[in-house]
């Protein structure tokens, strides 16, 4: 099946990116900027400014029980952020390596623990790496030699992790001990001949759709890799997509317009969306908290 994307709000970001439905609105993320947004999602409208640090800003997901604060993924570390847009850092695992290194995409599982993935910024190869923040706070390597992670995104019951190399052109499956948050042996799922994967969804039935920067497309593939359904975005730097909306089933994707110059037509940066068949489910929560340490 094929549809098309219309456009569905004027933002003109940078790169946008980490669309998540949270508390009935859309929230996103622009990621040289360091600004966080949101908007309501029941009809088109424009972003509102939640937060803006001083870092660039890959992802961000709601704390359990703490309305107004997230966890972010920023600059070269993974912090709490407040209300007032006060930073606590539980680590800068990104500090490391050979090549300066940023933050990139991440995402909650269902068992409160936030995934994030950080890159170089001259996409030095094999630099990357994802990290794994428990719910006491503790942060952990868990994979090395990716070049961009990008993703993550989880099946709905959190037993198997995506995760995108856009530099490499796939996507891996990961099995996931839902007690310890440990990985098992990883599967190269999803390859492609053009464009590189990059943000990541899953609906309700295990569907994964991918969004794929330089194609103008997301594509939604079934659990086991069969192509179900194309949505083309009249914006070639697709960054990302969620599902939400009041009945879950409203397709929202992010949009880059990152070096394609000031003239870029085509709402380049902008949010577009796609009515589908198949809801979403609302974006997991980090937590609770139990502070008992730090990476």
């Amino acid at each position: 099946m094929k549809d098309i994307a219309v456009h569905w709000c004027a933002a003109q970001l940078e790169v946008g990116e980490g669309p998540r439905w949270i508390d009935g609105r859309l929230v996103l993320v622009d990621i040289p900027s360091g600004t966080l947004y949101e908007a309501d999602g029941d009809e088109p409208g424009p972003l509102r400014q939640l937060h803006r640090l001083e870092v660039p800003l890959g992802a961000v997901a709601p704390v359990a029980g703490a309305p107004g604060q997230w966890i972010v993924a920023a600059g070269r570390g993974i912090a709490l952020l407040d209300r007032s847009g006060e930073l606590d850092w539980l680590a800068r695992p990104a500090k490391g390596g050979q090549a300066a290194r940023r933050m990139n995409d991440g995402v909650c599982d269902p068992f409160g623990r936030f995934w994030a993935g950080c890159t170089a910024w001259d996409t030095t190869p094999g630099a990357g790496a994802l990290f794994r923040v428990d719910t006491d706070g503790t942060v952990s390597q868990v994979l090395d030699g990716i070049t961009t992670p990008n993703g993550p995104a989880f099946s709905p019951d959190g037993t198997l992790l995506y995760l995108a190399d856009s530099d490499r052109s796939v996507v891996d499956r990961f099995p996931v001990d839902p007690v310890t948050g440990e990985l098992g042996e990883r599967l190269a799922f999803l390859t492609f001949a053009a464009g590189g994967p990059d943000g990541m969804t899953v609906d309700v039935e295990g569907n994964l759709w991918v969004a794929l920067w330089g194609c103008g497309e997301v594509r939604q593939f079934t659990p086991d890799g069969a192509l179900k359904t194309v949505v083309t975005v009249p914006a070639p730097q697709v960054t990302a997509p969620c599902l939400g909306g009041p009945e879950g089933r409203k397709l929202f994707i992010t949009t880059a317009r990152y070096g394609l110059g000031a003239d870029a037509g085509g709402g380049c940066g902008d949010v577009f969306a796609a009515d589908v068949c198949t809801p979403g489910l609302p974006a997991a929560s980090f937590g609770p908290l139990t502070r008992g340490g730090r990476g």
